[in-house]
């Protein structure tokens, strides 16, 4: 069974632009892209002193199961270097699941919705672009209306355009 999955990709390490499009072209391996975001610059949040992320959003069609999906994701960014050494830390590649459709997961190892989804520009501003109306399960609300419900602050600029 085929759902859309909407995954946030980020990258701090190297070339950034070169990292976002290799995961994208690698994604393919786990189902089909079915469209990208602009790639954004945006500040770190959290962990705040390490270089600023390249952020782009993903629709997804996967028949995978969601636990299949991040195994199959964890895979992909170990094999395109990522390290775990520090946890918000710098990395070559994240890629995280925003939304599964319309269900909502929550297994010792995946949590969808993200759990931080509604609270971070860097991931709403490239979502909204490719699925604005998209609904967040538990919230009911789209993807826009949880971005313009975001106080200001966190610097999300757009660098590029696929």
């Amino acid at each position: 069974m085929h759902k859309i999955v909407y995954l946030s990709l980020g990258s701090n390490l190297g070339d950034r632009e070169a990292n976002l499009r290799a995961a994208i072209a690698n994604l393919s391996e786990l189902g089909m892209v079915v469209a990208v975001s602009s790639f954004y610059e945006t500040e770190p949040v959290e962990l705040t002193a390490q270089p600023w992320f390249l952020n782009c959003a993903v629709k997804f069609d996967t028949e995978k199961m969601p636990r299949q999906l991040m195994s199959g994701i964890l895979h992909l960014e170990q094999s395109m270097g990522r390290q775990r050494k520090q946890q918000k830390g710098p990395r070559t590649i994240d890629i995280d699941i925003m939304l599964f459709g319309s269900s909502i997961i929550e297994l010792p190892s995946l949590t969808v919705p993200h759990p931080k989804l509604h609270e971070r520009r860097f991931v709403l501003e490239p979502l909204v672009e490719i699925a604005a109306d998209a609904r967040h399960p538990v919230f009911k609300r789209t993807m826009r209306e949880l971005r313009d419900a975001l106080p200001p602050g966190q610097t999300v600029r757009k660098v590029a355009v696929q």
